[in-house]
């Protein structure tokens, strides 16, 4: 008795996986499984009222932003603190939610009109909104290295939030082009002072756009940029990856290896991050243009293993040369030049005369907590003081 219970449990999991996996094939099914798009996280709280979220009145300025094919796509701006204490007269007089014209408000124009302003674009990861779980911390974070300067514009998706649309690897990326975009031409903040900042999915995204603008003629070449917890790929990243680090995706076929490759030719955003990586760094090189590029990450990331930073930051330094530094070459390196902080993990620096890339390894800081710790503030100015150094 106790056997065949056991027996009809197990068949009928397996034909709910075989189900799921027949799904997983559909485009639209597949979009759902890996942005999350559909998961608010915001406690039924509205995101037009970002005082609820514990900011100041006005601190945050909710507007949207044109992207390609007519998508609106919702934004916030934060202010730093100082620099709202310094006019928070003129802040409090104007009316709070959200508004259609941004460029007329006080705080547009503090980001605009100060030549010292700095501006980190903030990309977020799968699920949620601008308001979601340790998203805001993390925004205190970015502008905490200086109060009065550091801006941080953030937003959502097509498809999160109060964006419309349907998620895709070319519309995230477009809607990414278009908030960039807006910065650079309407905010007329030049690149010498934009940070571009990623964590999970985000840091797709960021690769994405870093690889593009740096492709172009002429290049542009931001401030710097700081990867939290990003993957090599979409397709390496379904062999372990499990939903809120419980829900297998396509690991239960990693063992059948035929079968597992078999699903994986099904994935339609493939997000090859370290292709990206490779290509931004090389791109560089050749160009002679100064690049910061930190990536972050926690060993007990339960989301994302700690080894898919590891892997990018060799496809990174491997770019650095045209003759390449072999993986056994850069273990020795490593081993030799990586500093042990103990219980804050390690680090490395590999330095060219053109960049700077750095990898700090967290003992500990989970995938989405890490975002608020004080290395994420830290990388920000190291960013700010080499751009200033530049000046």
């Amino acid at each position: 008795m106790v056997y065949r219970l056991v027996f009809t449990l197990g068949a009928a999991l397996v034909a709910l996986y075989a189900l799921f996996l027949g799904l997983l094939t559909r485009a639209s099914f597949q979009a759902n499984v890996v942005y999350l798009h559909k998961i608010q996280l915001t406690w039924f709280k509205d995101l037009d009222v970002p005082e609820s979220f514990g900011f100041l009145r006005n601190q945050v300025t909710p507007f949207s932003i044109e992207s390609f094919n007519g998508a609106s796509l919702y934004a916030w701006h934060i202010l730093p603190i100082e620099l709202y204490r310094q006019h928070d007269g003129q802040l409090l007089a104007e009316s709070s939610g959200f508004v259609s014209s941004f460029t007329s408000r006080t705080a547009f124009q503090l980001l605009r009109d100060d030549p010292e302003a700095r501006l980190v674009i903030h990309f977020h990861g799968a699920a949620g909104t601008v308001g979601s779980g340790y998203r805001v911390p993390d925004y205190r974070a970015l502008s905490a290295g200086d109060p009065r300067k550091i801006h941080v514009l953030t937003f959502d998706y097509r498809g999160f939030g109060y964006s419309k649309g349907i998620p895709s690897e070319l519309g995230l990326s477009l809607d990414a082009i278009s908030v960039v975009n807006w910065a650079l031409q309407v905010a007329a903040i030049p690149p010498s002072r934009i940070v571009l900042f990623g964590q999970s999915l985000g840091t797709a995204v960021t690769l994405a756009i870093l690889q593009r603008y740096t492709s172009r003629f002429p290049p542009i070449a931001f401030a710097g940029s700081v990867l939290v917890a990003p993957f090599t790929d979409v397709p390496n990243l379904v062999a372990t990856y499990r939903l809120a680090g419980t829900i297998p995706i396509l690991s239960p076929l990693a063992r059948f290896p035929v079968l597992f490759n078999f699903v994986r030719t099904f994935i339609h955003d493939k997000w090859f991050s370290k292709v990206r990586i490779a290509n931004y760094i090389r791109a560089n090189e050749v160009a002679d243009l100064r690049y910061r590029l930190t990536l972050i990450h926690a060993e007990d990331d339960y989301d994302i293993p700690s080894s898919h930073t590891e892997e990018l930051y060799w496809h990174a330094v491997n770019a650095t040369r045209s003759t390449g530094v072999s993986r056994r070459q850069f273990e020795r390196i490593k081993q030799a030049s990586r500093t042990d902080l103990g219980a804050a993990g390690s680090v490395m620096e590999w330095s060219t005369n053109n960049g700077v890339l750095r990898e700090e390894i967290l003992k500990t800081g989970l995938h989405d907590a890490i975002m608020g710790n004080a290395v994420v503030t830290l990388a920000v100015m190291r960013i700010s003081a080499a751009a200033d150094s530049l000046v």
